[in-house]
């Protein structure tokens, strides 16, 4: 349930009205089908274009229960600029971050050029997550410096198309190669396939433990 927490965390929504709701939504259907299977729930994921031409994947449905036990652990309605800290035990820290960086995230592998004394090729390994909550990045980055012993940065962007700006907490190479292994620490954690293969080919070049052989 951890990862679940993590995916409602980025991009669920608790809505209360007549009835307490839980909406889903993604660009990734693998991400919504997965959700409602570690639910579950067999609901029917509905098919919507955005204003860009995109298409989103979503689902919605009343359950009480847990809207009230994701509300008991730190998510919210209207939690976008608001989250902070998640209770999660240490056990579950790994899969609660897992679905924090498939809801919310990116895992980028790029080469650039260095420039002065430092020209040449170099390969970037990148491990993002992005919330319009700074309170939750700091959290985070807390939460596994306490765990790992790796540190990040915290930046902020104003984006041309947002009101409010985004916060992203990024671990660079040497930090990356600690916490994806760690995050991907068996073939059957839940995961969006698209973003462990990144890390699973570059485990690989490199001769890394935690990646698939």
């Amino acid at each position: 349930m951890a990862y679940v927490v993590g995916l409602t965390a980025t991009d669920g929504c608790l809505t209360f009205g007549r009835r307490r709701s839980i909406n889903f939504k993604s660009e990734d259907f693998e991400l919504v089908s997965r959700y409602l299977a570690l639910l579950g729930r067999t609901n029917t994921i509905g098919v919507e274009l955005t204003r860009d031409g995109n298409v989103v994947y979503h689902i919605q449905f009343g359950d009480a229960r847990l809207y009230e036990w994701f509300r008991s652990v730190g998510l919210m309605p209207r939690k976008s600029l608001v989250l902070g800290a998640i209770d999660v035990p240490d056990s579950n820290v790994s899969h609660l971050v897992r679905g924090l960086l498939d809801g919310d995230g990116s895992i980028l592998n790029y080469m650039y050029q260095g420039t002065g004394k430092a020209s040449g090729t170099y390969e970037a390994l990148r491990t993002v997550f992005n919330s319009a909550s700074r309170a939750h990045v700091e959290w985070l980055r807390e939460r596994l410096r306490s765990q790992l012993g790796i540190w990040g940065s915290i930046g902020t962007h104003q984006a041309n198309n947002r009101i409010h700006p985004m916060h992203r907490l990024a671990y660079a190479n040497h930090e990356s190669s600690r916490l994806l292994p760690w995050l991907y620490s068996g073939l059957d954690v839940p995961c969006l396939h698209r973003k462990r293969v990144i890390w699973d080919s570059y485990a690989a070049r490199h001769e890394l433990d935690g990646g698939l052989k």
